[in-house]
């Protein structure tokens, strides 16, 4: 048996009848940018959230940049964040000019250690900015008493956890302004590059609306500089097609992890946290610890199932953020875990055969 580790093949096949309507009612309509399709995805985005204001952007990573810079943050200015992150994270923080001031994590969930984050804060320091990792919420609360002690902003990144609930709310309605991506992979994904920004401030929704748009408040009137990230109606017709799905698929997320939870709990490995009345992750990734991780890997792989590594190494020992000079002994935990993490394969549309399957062959490797 061959397990994939996304299969969108099965995601269309599924799909189908919805999807190509969805392309057909655009091309139907004559309208393919910031048009009736994306008026409706963000009213829809807002009332799902709970939200007040959503703004569709062309992808995850300028979510980030035009949240930062409508909020002023740029040279000179610092971001505190994590290392253990996908690299469009950083991008869009060094993208406004600003620094981005890593915090070590803790080695239970990998969210951010908020006992570390105060010593981090400085005078330079304008936002502290979580990524709710795998899908599975940061401590909120302790980051907003920090936020409001120390006057900073809070921009969440959302990109991993659609539909994630943190203390009965979900994620993303928590700070000044938080960031998702639709890109293909996430939980609600599209067929393309895809993004939103959600805020309850009036203010900062207008400011993002020009900002996306070359920052024009109306047709040939540039009120700030802006630049072109609109997300297409093509995209925001799929998305509110698949808004309408995607607690149905959250919920086939938590499925296969808890059968992953069930079936692996015997075996020297770590897995990761159950969810509770606190933290409803969405299993965006069902990531877990192993020592000798190539050597289960290449084993798994050679068994047909793919997996995958998220991620293999911190941000700032990428070349190309090695001006940074932060040292590994700075972020000890960050360091260890890279080095041991493995992603197995979830998403909605596994059968139980895959599943039962994946799980036969890590205890294979085991025996």
């Amino acid at each position: 048996m061959k397990v994939l580790f996304n299969n969108f093949v099965r995601k269309y096949q599924n799909n189908k009848k919805d999807i190509n309507l969805a392309i057909e009612k655009v091309f139907k309509n004559g309208w393919f940018i910031l048009g009736p399709e994306l008026d409706n995805f963000e009213k829809n985005l807002a009332i799902y959230l709970d939200i007040k204001y959503a703004i569709g952007v062309n992808s995850g990573t300028d979510a980030i940049f035009l949240a930062l810079k409508a909020l002023n943050i740029g040279n000179g200015d610092e971001v505190i964040t994590v290392a253990n992150t996908a690299t469009p994270t950083i991008s869009a923080i060094r993208m406004t000019g600003a620094t981005p001031i890593f915090v070590d994590v803790n080695p239970d969930d990998f969210n951010i250690d908020v006992a570390l984050i105060e010593k981090k804060i400085s005078k330079k320091t304008k936002a502290i900015l979580p990524v709710h990792l795998y899908g599975r919420p940061a401590d909120m609360t302790s980051i907003l008493s920090l936020a409001k002690k120390h006057s900073l902003y809070v921009v969440e990144d959302v990109a991993q956890a659609f539909g994630a609930i943190y203390k009965h709310k979900k994620v993303g309605t928590f700070g000044d302004i938080a960031c998702f991506s639709f890109y293909p992979t996430k939980n609600l994904g599209a067929f393309g590059d895809a993004g939103a920004i959600v805020t309850k401030n009036k203010d900062l929704a207008l400011k993002i609306k020009a900002l996306r748009n070359y920052g024009e408040e109306a047709k040939f009137n540039n009120i700030y500089e802006g630049g072109n990230s609109r997300l297409d109606e093509i995209q925001a017709s799929f998305l509110n097609t698949d808004l309408k799905k995607v607690d149905k698929w959250n919920q086939r997320r938590e499925a296969i992890a808890s059968m992953y939870l069930a079936s692996l709990k015997n075996l020297p490995i770590i897995l990761p946290p159950k969810n509770d009345k606190i933290y409803q992750a969405v299993w965006h990734l069902f990531v877990i610890r192993c020592q000798s991780r190539e050597k289960f890997r290449d084993f798994l792989n050679t068994h047909g199932v793919q997996t995958g590594v998220h991620y293999p190494k911190p941000i700032f020992q990428q070349p190309a953020y090695a001006f940074l000079k932060v040292k590994d002994y700075a972020l000890l935990e960050t360091v260890k875990i890279m080095q041991e993490i493995v992603s197995l394969p979830i998403y909605p549309e596994m059968t139980n055969g895959e599943i039962d399957y994946v799980i036969k062959s890590i205890k294979e490797f085991y025996k």
